[in-house]
């Protein structure tokens, strides 16, 4: 069997290589031809653990290419895994889904199965199916085709995991056809007894959303726990604990910290919202989640302002710029807000993150002036009157507490990732402050 993806950016190159690793052959296609170039070099265009090794691994059953006609010609099945970044309003830009459905339909010669990997909001599926229609008509022919959503899971950094062990696949399509060709694409999950839920294409559309925006109110909802903690003298980490105990809540996604970020979370929970008030519902829990998050990391600027009295002409260490570890992805980073208004009170800044140094500089091009990219931690400490953790990288858990407090001009510490707070010599070497630590 033979599939092709059309984008090659996080969801479709992960996508592509595990499919391969499935044994089956893969066309990855992408209108950048930068991009394929690298590929077709052996460069990896994303930060991915593992996934370098796994390209070199399939590399026999996995192609890179610019031709869209030779992608949709010679698949049975194409996947459409371009972006879908947000637009003005909040609501998802589909441009490159509708580009990906106008090609596709331009060059089919047959039968084909289209599935929409891309995150979208309900309805696209729908929108999709009739551009491909309009596409035929124009050239007078009348292939058959089905349309599938299939949306995808992952979590940055550990992509290839969810992909060879997920916890479930969701595959929404209107024909018995189509749902035994999407079996045999993951055969191999289905052998593995994975949970696969079929469902009709709006109710797939809906899922993903519904899981994203479910763990961002999470998320938020622990965050405001937090900030009620340190004003009444309660311990957030001990709250958290005791509510995951509980079955009906589960300990996951309940770890307190300076608000969500990346791809998916502030996106997700956006376009949601905007597809309810679109459909004449507003979202009220969704919409208190975005309002959470956003105040959150405006209160930690706030919070180290506010301690310190003053930031003007001090220098702060900041450890950590992506939004989770274990990726370089700074999209919506809580690191990016905190930075921003501590330049702004007068801070300088130094800062180092194992993954993103690259990704940053960019993003604070109007104020690099004020920022020093480092080498190490050590290094980003050195003469700061504060640190502050902002993603928990395992390097800023195994950090030398004794030597970051020499090289520092003052010792406060803010972790706000709370992965010192029970540590007991963090509390005599530093005045510190973790997040929602009464």
């Amino acid at each position: 069997m033979k599939i092709g993806i059309i984008g090659t950016g996080y969801v479709g190159l992960v996508h592509g290589a595990v499919m391969a690793d499935f044994g089956i052959e893969v066309i990855c296609a992408d209108i950048d031809k930068q991009k394929i170039d690298k590929l077709n070099k052996g460069e990896v265009p994303i930060y991915e653990p593992g996934l370098k090794e796994l390209l070199q691994k399939v590399n026999d059953r996995i192609q890179f290419t610019t031709d869209l006609e030779y992608t949709v010609e010679n698949s049975e099945a194409i996947f459409i895994a371009v972006g879908t970044p947000q637009a003005e309003d909040g609501s998802a830009d589909l441009t490159y889904v509708f580009q990906a459905a106008e090609s596709i339909g331009k060059h089919m010669n047959g039968y084909k199965v289209i599935v929409n990997k891309s995150t979208v909001p309900v309805g696209t599926g729908k929108r999709v199916k009739e551009i491909i229609k309009k596409q035929l008509e124009n050239k007078d022919v009348n292939y058959d085709f089905d349309v599938v959503s299939n949306p995808e899971f992952l979590r940055e950094g550990k992509a290839i995991k969810d992909s060879q062990l997920p916890d479930r696949i969701i595959i929404g399509c209107e024909s018995e056809k189509a749902k035994e060709i999407m079996k045999k694409i993951y055969d191999v999950l289905y052998l593995k007894e994975t949970p696969f839920l079929f469902t009709n294409i709006e109710t797939a559309e809906t899922i993903k959303y519904a899981a994203n925006a479910f763990l961002a109110v999470k998320i938020s909802y622990i965050n405001e726990m937090a900030l009620l903690c340190e004003k009444v003298g309660a311990d957030v980490q001990e709250v958290a604990k005791a509510m995951g105990m509980d079955g009906r809540i589960s300990s996951k996604f309940l770890n307190a910290g300076p608000g969500f970020g990346g791809s998916c979370f502030p996106k997700d929970t956006r376009a949601i919202y905007d597809t309810a008030l679109k459909n004449s519902e507003e979202m009220m829990v969704i919409k208190g989640a975005i309002e959470a998050n956003e105040k959150q990391k405006r209160k930690m600027a706030e919070k180290i302002i506010s301690i310190m009295e003053t930031v003007s002409n001090k220098t702060i260490g900041i450890l950590g710029l992506s939004f989770k570890p274990e990726t370089d992805d700074m999209r919506e980073a809580p690191s990016i807000n905190i930075i921003r208004e501590l330049v702004q009170k007068g801070a300088r800044i130094k800062t180092f993150c194992p993954g993103a140094m690259k990704e940053a500089r960019p993003i604070f091009s109007d104020i690099n002036e004020h920022i020093q990219y480092c080498k190490d931690e050590y290094e980003a400490v050195k003469d700061a009157h504060a640190v502050v953790i902002i993603t928990e990288w395992n390097q800023f858990r195994g950090m030398n507490l004794q030597r970051t407090k020499k090289l520092m001009k003052d010792n406060y510490m803010f972790d706000l990732r709370n992965i010192h707070a029970k540590d007991k010599s963090v509390y005599e070497l530093f005045q510190y402050y973790g997040v929602g630590k009464g």
